[in-house]
């Protein structure tokens, strides 16, 4: 199914591909107010249904390749989902953000340690890891913020650029 967006032009994928990672979240708009303070990511759309409350959020730099994270905070009595507790990523499990500078990094934990959320301090990690610090969200999930992990580098040697 093909659809389209403004001026006819295709909107679909053009082939499978990874698009989202979804979040439970108690207060969504504590953590769209989170989110967009600590990264990148702002709103891109709010939604509402008979379950709860869901926004989804990305970077706007990035639409030719979109990634969302969609967080959702469900209707207690509603929730889909309360058969099972919330899954939360970490320590290990975590969303990871490579910044452009240790600079970054540093100010990221600086942020999150005045806040007292700062889980794992400004790490200097043996390759591909690089300089790293890990935070925790409103709802406990880790955020990774890098800087020379290598992702773009190990890419292109591996596939090129693709351009």
């Amino acid at each position: 199914m093909v659809t389209t967006g403004g001026a006819g032009r295709s909107v679909d994928p053009g082939r499978s591909r990874l698009t989202h990672l979804a979040l439970q979240v108690s207060d969504l708009d504590r953590s769209i107010e989170w989110y967009q303070r600590y990264t990148p990511l702002r709103l891109l759309k709010h939604f509402a249904d008979d379950f709860g409350v869901s926004a989804w959020l990305a970077d706007p730099a990035d639409a030719a390749c979109p990634f969302v994270l969609a967080l959702s905070q469900f209707d207690p009595e509603r929730d889909p989902f309360k058969y099972a507790p919330p899954a939360v990523l970490g320590p290990y499990a975590h969303l990871g953000f490579e910044m452009t500078s240790a600079a970054e990094v540093e100010a990221a934990a600086a942020m999150a340690e005045a806040e007292g959320i700062l889980t794992y301090p400004v790490t200097r990690m043996s390759p591909p890891i690089g300089y790293i610090c890990f935070v925790e969200d409103p709802d406990g999930n880790t955020v990774e913020f890098s800087f020379g992990q290598g992702t773009y580098p190990i890419w292109d040697e591996e596939w090129g650029t693709g351009s």
